[in-house]
């Protein structure tokens, strides 16, 4: 049976130690009740809540799925019992609106919270999850009548949220969707068309569900600037007794569900909308730009994803490899009242373990630095500062989907490793991380996609604005330690590392301007590279703080950074050099190759 213990220490460390929670979040305009002990306390109920109701689920949720019967999906048993606590307990509330009934706290809690919840039981995470991106898109975009109405029931859990963009035939090119919106004469829209893969579309933990639906309106020009975003709700919302309840359904419909590799105890449905009445959100054919308000969101939640994954992947890996007994260390017996040494003994048990946590760990720091500056851009009195905050943001997300899944993905597999054939019984829990990790590296855009999106829009936007917004403050401080003797070994081989990032990206952006296919071809490996640079600056700002405060330390937590940073920048920094080779090496060797040769 898998464990899972919330890592409160980490989070804490990052929040107040490396950053300035109160005095860079705490501070803004709102937050002023969000206090340091009150974000403890969350912090503390929301790892209970994860560690004894959440995780308990997990393993019994993958084996049981979901049950389809006639439009109808049952999640698995304790599921709806487990959700209902959630909802009740203000779960479902955290980071939204005080007008819609929400808890009006930072971004960046939300952010910790989301870490526990996908360590303990991502499925069950995929519901509040994808209503939050719904909530967001809706309070940005919609008529206020329409906010006043949906809000405060997605708020408070009652109702969940979808968004339903994809089609049979229109996956990442939503130009091509054929769902239509036809006007009806009081103000709405008769909507018909499929939509698949659509996570949460059909369940049983809410009494209604709001699906986000991307359709096109009879005079809508070709390609994506025809696409507009309409609200439809599973039962259509009526008065009773002064309160808003479901009312008669509305033609939104499951028609199947998906029999998926991972994430059983998550319904993927194909909904099918037949003159379903729907509302339009935000302007007609502008559907891209508040979709994107909801893809950009989830895809942080995505990353999320991965990270929570990496942490519960490593969390089992690393107690599994203390307790597990094999053969003797190379230097000689460690433990000879047990018949052999524990396998952490070993070096290459020691890589995996490494290679996981310190990733794992300056993934952490990288995300909630991300989340204090959503918190600055949504909330900083300063336009200047709320657009440098923005533009932080926008270029991190790509980093955060696709680097952290990525990261998932692997420590999930490492973590069978770890645990030999053991790792491949599912009564042990971790290959079910290996296959809930896998589509966090596919849906809300693929990782590839992620990469062109880093290239192709993220690079050249403003003129390279937003990459000065990265690029200046890590010269800064670079520059401020360089000096410093402890600080030496850590960073010459990030100072390293980021001089030949700066000099990739001029490459890629000359390359790109003549030829698009030789930024295409740069682009993954781009992205892996911005990553490990991003992460080794986390590193880099954790020793800083932990060097001042190994003297005394009687837990070993101080130490214990010191030593996974000194791993990271040693061990996997340096991977840096392969992705810039093959960076260099252009397209000619993915494109030379005739496509029937394949």
């Amino acid at each position: 049976m898998p464990i899972y213990n919330a890592p409160l220490r980490d989070m804490r460390f990052v929040l107040t130690e490396v950053f300035d929670y109160e005095n860079d979040v705490a501070s803004l305009p709102g937050y002023e009740e969000a206090s340091l002990d009150l974000v403890d306390a969350i912090l503390e109920e929301a790892a209970k809540f994860c560690e004894n109701e959440l995780q308990p689920l997990n393993l019994s949720g993958d084996e049981e799925g979901c049950h389809y019967e006639n439009g109808v999906v049952r999640t698995p048993k304790g599921f709806k019992e487990a959700y209902d606590k959630f909802r009740e307990a203000g779960w479902t509330s955290l980071a939204n609106d005080p007008k819609y009934g929400g808890q009006g706290l930072p971004h960046v809690v939300g952010f910790a919270v989301e870490e526990m919840i996908c360590s303990s039981n991502m499925a069950f995470g995929m519901y509040p999850g994808l209503t939050q991106g719904a909530y967001r898109a809706i309070e940005r975009w919609a008529s206020d009548d329409l906010k006043d109405l949906y809000l405060p029931k997605m708020t408070d859990g009652t109702w969940s949220g979808t968004m339903c963009l994809t089609e049979p035939h229109s996956g990442t090119d939503l130009g091509m969707i054929r769902t239509k919106a036809e006007p009806n004469d009081d103000g709405s829209y008769a909507i018909t068309g499929t939509k698949i893969f659509i996570s949460a579309g059909e369940h049983d933990l809410t009494e209604n569900i709001i699906h986000l639906v991307l359709a096109k309106l009879p005079d809508a020009p070709p390609g994506i600037k025809g696409i507009s975003l309409f609200l439809v709700p599973k039962f259509l919302p009526k008065e009773e007794g002064g309160e808003v309840v479901p009312g008669p359904s509305n033609g939104a419909r499951c028609g199947s569900i998906e029999h998926k590799m991972g994430i059983k105890a998550s319904s993927t449905c194909v909904m099918n909308f037949d003159n379903a009445q729907g509302w339009l959100v935000g302007d007609a054919h502008k559907g891209m730009r508040a979709m994107f308000a909801m893809m950009n969101a989830a895809r942080l939640g995505v990353g999320m994803q991965g990270l929570g994954l990496a942490e519960v992947a490593y969390q089992n890996a690393a107690a599994y490899a203390k307790e597990r007994i094999q053969g003797r260390s190379l230097t000689g017996t460690k433990e000879p009242e047990k018949a052999a040494d524990s396998i952490i003994v070993h070096p290459d048990v020691r890589r995996m373990l490494l290679k996981s946590k310190s990733l794992t760990e300056g993934a952490r720091a990288l995300a909630y630095w991300a989340g204090m500056l959503l918190d600055r851009q949504h909330r900083h009195p300063d336009e200047a500062e709320r657009a440098e905050a923005d533009d932080f943001v926008a270029l991190i997300t790509p980093v955060i989907k696709a680097v952290f899944t990525d990261h998932g993905s692997d420590a999930a597999n490492l973590a069978v490793q770890v645990h030999g054939g053991h790792g491949y019984i599912h009564e042990y829990g971790v290959e079910q991380f290996v296959r809930d990790a896998r589509i966090t590296q596919i849906y809300e855009g693929t990782n590839g996609i992620q990469a062109l999106d880093m290239i192709g829009r993220k690079l050249p936007e403003g003129g390279g604005r937003l990459l000065r917004r990265f690029f200046h403050p890590m010269q800064d401080f670079l520059m401020e330690n360089m000096a410093d003797p402890e600080m030496a070994e850590f960073v010459k081989p990030l100072f390293k590392s980021f001089g030949q990032l700066q000099q990739l990206t001029l490459h890629i952006a000359q390359k790109g301007m003549a030829d698009p296919e030789e930024a295409g071809a740069a682009a993954t490996e781009y992205l892996r590279f911005f990553g490990l640079v991003a992460i080794g600056w986390m590193w880099a700002r954790m020793v800083k703080v932990a060097k001042d405060k190994v003297e005394g330390d009687d837990t070993g937590f101080y130490r214990a950074k010191l030593a996974t940073a000194r791993f990271y920048m040693t061990r996997v920094l340096p991977e840096t050099a392969s992705l810039g080779l093959a960076i260099m090496a252009g397209k000619k060797p993915l494109m030379e190759l005739e496509e029937a040769a394949f």
